[in-house]
């Protein structure tokens, strides 16, 4: 090709963008180098949380404070942690919640999702445009109080399901990715007789495993890391979930949970390891069910957030 047929080609290419060209080896160590400081910023604090949780109390003192470094491991932290007590009831309340919060949530979120998503239905315009208002304004904190005492909900593990059961946002998705599936499934299978119910558990929910998968995800650590409901709506502290115990050790400071005082005072256990512990055990069913749900992320929240 001679020199001046490859000067007309590329006066005749539009011209790209600069982040549309390939980086050069400059820009690719820049990236590298700006990724690896990013997963030092998120994988460092995790580390030195771990590893005090598992150092000695010996250790700790010699360091004065978090460990950087093992220098021996332990696992008297976790033990006595999970041999009874407030965090072990904690840690089965949390669990408690957070798997009938979520099914809840998912059931009445699918229904109300569902119903939104067929135009035809009994009230479609008024009901979306009532759930989307909710998104913007709200009652406040006195009212919502007053109505959970009013409903005999205080002190009772409702009042950390019912007042946050439902997010609208996560409806709206729902909704999207339902009206995205082709109408030709559904009316074929009501022509052969198929109620709305059985479309729904048959034909809708088989092809949204990725949108639910994700939702369900939401709502799980919504209720794993929910402190604030318990805070103002429970006064026993036998009901506290794993949350509210962990600010109790560290935002104000009490020495360990009850029945672990004594082990601290003196010197078996170290109050620092034992706050660290209780943050690793609060971050394990996190950890644990992200990457299961990280293979539907992109196709359950893009294309629920596109269609429709």
């Amino acid at each position: 090709m001679s020199l001046n047929t490859q000067l007309i080609r590329s006066l005749q290419a539009p011209a790209r963008p600069v982040w549309e060209e390939p980086p050069n080896k400059a820009g690719l160590t820049a990236k590298s180098g700006l990724l690896l400081l990013c997963c030092l910023g998120v994988l460092g604090p995790l580390w030195i949380v771990i590893v005090t949780s598992l150092s000695p109390k010996p250790v700790i003192d010699k360091a004065g404070g978090l460990v950087v470094i093992p220098q021996g491991i332990t696992f008297v932290n976790y033990t006595e942690l999970l041999g009874g007590g407030q965090v072990s009831r904690a840690i089965m309340v949390s669990v408690g919640v957070t798997l009938f919060g979520t099914l809840f949530s998912m059931t009445v979120s699918v229904l109300a999702a569902y119903g939104l998503s067929r135009p035809g239905t009994l009230g479609h315009r008024f009901f979306l445009m009532t759930m989307m208002a909710t998104m913007f304004f709200g009652a406040g904190l006195i009212p919502t109080y007053l109505l959970v005492q009013s409903l005999g909900l205080t002190d009772t593990y409702l009042s950390l399901i019912l007042p946050s059961a439902v997010s609208v946002f996560n409806i709206l998705v729902l909704r999207a990715f339902f009206m995205g599936i082709s109408p030709e499934l559904t009316e074929s299978a009501r022509i052969d007789g198929a109620s709305d119910l059985r479309i729904l558990l048959t034909i809708i929910m088989p092809l949204s495993r990725a949108v639910l998968a994700v939702i369900s995800l939401f709502y799980a650590v919504g209720y794993w890391s929910a402190w604030f409901n318990a805070s103002i709506y429970l006064t026993d502290q036998q009901m506290m979930p794993l949350q509210n115990v962990l600010i109790q050790l560290v935002q104000k400071n009490t020495e360990a949970p009850t029945g672990l005082q004594q082990a601290v005072r003196t010197g078996q256990l170290s109050s620092l390891g034992l706050q660290m512990a209780v943050m690793v055990l609060a971050l394990i069913p996190v950890a644990v069910a992200s990457p299961f749900v990280q293979q539907h992320f992109k196709k359950g929240m893009l294309t629920g957030a596109i269609k429709g």
